[in-house]
C-alpha cells in the first residue's frame, strides 16, 4: 500500500482530535478539509431550521466552499476521510471535497465522530460522487474508541 492521507472536516473540534489520532496510528499525512466561510455556533444549531447547517443539509444540491486544496492528492492510494455525521450522514462539504479530486484506483475509508447517530446511509450517499473505480470500505465511528483499538483499526489498511 502507498501513501496514506487522513482528510477531515471538524465543526466542533471532535473529529479534528480523532482524525489527529488516526493519522499518528496509521502513519498517515493529515489534511483538514476548511470551509471558506467557517461554522459559527448558530450555524450549527439543528435545532434551528433555518441555521446554515440546517439549509445545507436539506439541500441535496449544497455545496459549500472549501477554502484549502490538498495539492498532492495524487500521491496517496488510500484516504481515510473523517467527518461528524449530521441528519445521518456526512455533512455537505463532504460532497463537495470529494467532487474536487479524481479518486478513480483508490480507497477510501469513511470514519466518523456523532453524539447519538451511527454513519447510517453515509457511504450509500457518497459514493455515487466518486470514480466507479473508487475502492470504499464500510467505514466506522470512532468514538470512545481507544487508541490500540484505532491503531489496529489503521493498521488493517
Amino acid at each position: 500500500m502507498g501513501k496514506k492521507l487522513v482528510a477531515y472536516f471538524s465543526a466542533s473540534g471532535v473529529t479534528k482530535k480523532a482524525a489527529e489520532r488516526l493519522a499518528k496510528a496509521a502513519d498517515a499525512d493529515l489534511f483538514e478539509i476548511t470551509p471558506a466561510v467557517p461554522y459559527t455556533s448558530a450555524d450549527l444549531d439543528w435545532m434551528d431550521k433555518k441555521s446554515r447547517s440546517s439549509l445545507e443539509m436539506k439541500d441535496p444540491d449544497s455545496r459549500p466552499e472549501i477554502a484549502n486544496k490538498c495539492e498532492n492528492m495524487a500521491d496517496y492510494d488510500l484516504v481515510f476521510l473523517g467527518f461528524p455525521i449530521w441528519w445521518y450522514v456526512a455533512p455537505t462539504i463532504i460532497d463537495t471535497f470529494l467532487e474536487s479530486y479524481d479518486f478513480s484506483g483508490k480507497t477510501i475509508v469513511p470514519f466518523a465522530t456523532s453524539g447519538s447517530s451511527g454513519l447510517g446511509r453515509t457511504v450509500e450517499v457518497l459514493k455515487p460522487l466518486c470514480s466507479d473505480t473508487t475502492k470504499w470500505d464500510a467505514g466506522r465511528m470512532v468514538n470512545g474508541i481507544s487508541d490500540e483499538a484505532l491503531a489496529n483499526w489503521a493498521k488493517s489498511f
